[in-house]
């Protein structure tokens, strides 16, 4: 098989010829057909986190195999293997725990901690194959499209997990989306789906149109000082902010938008840090909640509506499986619209 690992921090990834691995027990062996490419396949490569004040958490290592939007053909089977046959085309879900620790036992193997998250602690899907631990994480697509299908396992999980988290709506619950780029896109996708007309907040008026295009009637460039109170003032406050970014301009904005008892997910990494007076967040009666992609009922509940068509399609940007290292470069350079996938033909 070949796959394209990580060396250095920052260093382009290099190809590697291996032998392809033989499933044992539950396992399913999967021959890669698209995986998207996502800002966290960033900071893996980069090999750190930036949390503020000059500090970093340290994630790289070398010898990774990044990629964990991950569909695929089942190429082979363990022989204890159930509910799945070589032929079969899936959409993976990656964020896989250890199976036995509290998180894993409540349903929560996203937040097992080292886990077996596949292409972060676990071989990944910029490769030509994959080997994925138990038919469990495996969901049709439905007729979706292989590229789109590929993106639901973490761009569509991720923002399906965060909006799970605003819960029941009232009358005159407003819900805020900050950053329209791919998860943001597809969470203007999902929200709508669910019944919700978000407010769409971006720098980028690029985004902001189209954002407009998908049905959004209610869009603010950030790049405006007075557009954070303009909302406030609009909506009385409201009740829920999505911030994809995760930076510290785009976090303290969304705390901008809210009234009291308000709440602020916090879903993307781009990285900074948050300084609150503690008297403020009694006082303001506020929710801080961050969101780490979703369950593996999150994505039960997810590919449900797929096959539906409920969920709208994002743009989505092929590129062959061999420009993994351009496609990295691409994204962390802005010069990104929508959703790079790898494919594999």
């Amino acid at each position: 098989m070949i796959s394209y690992q990580t060396t250095t921090p920052g260093a382009p990834l290099v190809e590697v010829k291996s032998s392809t691995p033989q499933p044992q027990g539950t396992e399913v062996l999967m021959k890669t057909l698209a995986c998207g490419v996502c800002h966290s396949d960033i900071h893996m490569h980069d090999g750190v986190f930036e949390l503020g004040g000059g500090k970093q958490l340290e994630v790289g290592r070398e010898g990774m195999v990044l990629g964990h939007e991950i569909f695929g053909e089942v190429i082979a089977v363990g022989p204890e293997a159930e509910n799945v046959q070589p032929g079969d085309r899936r959409v993976v879900f990656p964020w896989i725990g250890c199976g036995e620790c509290a998180s894993c036992l409540r349903g929560d193997e996203q937040l097992c901690t080292p886990g077996r998250a596949l292409g972060i602690m676990n071989p990944g899907g910029f490769a030509d194959h994959v080997l994925v631990p138990h038919s469990r994480y495996l969901f049709d697509k439905g007729d979706v499209p292989d590229s789109l299908a590929a993106t639901y396992a973490c761009s569509g999980l991720t923002a399906y997990g965060a909006l799970k988290k605003v819960g029941t709506l009232h009358a005159g619950d407003e819900v805020v989306i900050i950053g329209a780029g791919g998860v943001g896109m597809m969470a203007i996708q999902i929200a709508r789906a669910l019944g919700m007309d978000p407010i769409v907040v971006d720098i980028d008026e690029d985004k902001l149109v189209a954002a407009a295009a998908l049905g959004v009637t209610r869009t603010y460039n950030s790049t405006d000082a007075q557009s954070a109170k303009a909302i406030r003032k609009a909506t009385g406050g409201a009740f829920a902010a999505l911030d994809f970014v995760g930076a510290e301009a785009s976090v303290n904005y969304a705390l901008g938008c809210l009234r009291k008892g308000g709440m602020l997910v916090i879903v993307g990494l781009y990285g900074g840090a948050l300084t609150i007076p503690i008297p403020f967040i009694p006082m303001n009666a506020r929710i801080i909640h961050g969101s780490y992609v979703g369950s593996l009922q999150d994505m039960d509940e997810l590919m449900a509506m797929v096959r539906a068509g409920k969920i709208a399609p994002i743009d989505i940007i092929e590129r062959p499986l061999d420009e993994a290292n351009q496609a990295l470069v691409d994204l962390k350079a802005g010069k990104v619209r929508g959703r790079q996938v790898l494919v594999n033909t």
